[in-house]
C-alpha cells in the first residue's frame, strides 16, 4: 500500500500532470482538500473509490483514513492543491507516515506563482532587473516565520518577491516594501489563478491597495511585487549571436 501525494496546481483541471491524472485514476480511495481542489479533477478517480473531503478535518482524522487505507491494503491518492514543495503541509503528514512504516511518493504540481506570471504574461527573473525570486509569506496563526525571514530582508536584495497567503494584509506589505522598491515599483495580485473566477490586478506600490479595494477579490490571492514585473530589462546572452555554445557550433 502506498500514498501518492499530488500537487493539483493552481485550480484549472487541465493543469494536473498526466502523472498525477493516472495516479488517481490508479486509486481506490482519493483524499482531497475540496476548498480549494476543483471537484473537476475527481472525475479521473475510478468508479466506486472512497472521495474524503479533508477541508473540515484535522491531521488526526486525515491520519486515521490512511490507517484504515492500509488495513485494507488500499492505495490513497492524497491531492493537494499548488505544489508539494511550499506550503502544503506535507511534511507532517509524512513524518506520521514515517513513523507507521507506510510508504509514499511525492507528485509535484504547478505552484501558485509559475501559473500567475502565466496569467500575467511576464517573466518573474530578467537579465540586469532580477535574477532570484524569493517565495515568502507573512506570519500568523498556522505559522511563525523565522526571525531572520522578513520583507524587509528580501526586498533589500531587490529580488523579486512573491508573497503568499496573504492578500488580506496588501497594506502591510506595502508599507514593509516601499522604502526599498519605491512607489513607482511594480505590483500585481493573482487571485484564483485558473479557475473561472480569476483576477488579476496590475499596479504599482503606490496604486495595487486601491486597485484590490475597488476589487471583489479575496482569499487565495498571491501577492508579486519588483521591478522585473515591468518588463523591461536586458536581453539574455543565451540567445546573441556572439554567444558562443555547443549546441551551435562551439566548444562543449
Amino acid at each position: 500500500m502506498t500514498v501518492h501525494f499530488i500537487g493539483a496546481g493552481p485550480g484549472a483541471a487541465d493543469l494536473l500532470t498526466l502523472r498525477g491524472r493516472d495516479l488517481l485514476a490508479a486509486c481506490p480511495v482519493c483524499l482531497y482538500a475540496g476548498s480549494i481542489v476543483p471537484a473537476a479533477m475527481l472525475v479521473h478517480c475510478p468508479s466506486g473509490a472512497r472521495l474524503v473531503d479533508t477541508a473540515p478535518m484535522d491531521l488526526d482524522g486525515i491520519e486515521r483514513e490512511i490507517l484504515a487505507a492500509h488495513c485494507a491494503g488500499q492505495d490513497v491518492a492524497r491531492l493537494h492543491s499548488g505544489d508539494l514543495s511550499i506550503y502544503s503541509a506535507v511534511a507532517e503528514q509524512l513524518r506520521r507516515l514515517d513513523r507507521h512504516g507506510i510508504s509514499y511518493t511525492l507528485t509535484p504540481g504547478v505552484p501558485a506563482f509559475a501559473a500567475a506570471a502565466a496569467a500575467l504574461g511576464c517573466e518573474l527573473t530578467l537579465p540586469g532587473v532580477a535574477q532570484s525570486l524569493v517565495l515568502t509569506r507573512l506570519p500568523g496563526r498556522a505559522s511563525a516565520m523565522p526571525p531572520g525571514e522578513t520583507l524587509a530582508a528580501f526586498a533589500a536584495t531587490g529580488a523579486t518577491l512573491a508573497i503568499h497567503l496573504a492578500v488580506n494584509r496588501l497594506p502591510e506589505i506595502v508599507a514593509a516594501l516601499l522604502p526599498f522598491y519605491g512607489p513607482d515599483c511594480a505590483a500585481a495580485v493573482a487571485v484564483q489563478v485558473s479557475w473561472p473566477g480569476e483576477a488579476l490586478l496590475r499596479g504599482t506600490l503606490s496604486t495595487i491597495e486601491a486597485l484590490l479595494a475597488a476589487s471583489p477579490a479575496e482569499r487565495t490571492g498571491l501577492v508579486l511585487v519588483g521591478p522585473a514585473l515591468a518588463g523591461a530589462g536586458d536581453e539574455s546572452a543565451l540567445y546573441n549571436t556572439d554567444y558562443v555554445r555547443r549546441f551551435r557550433g562551439g566548444v562543449p
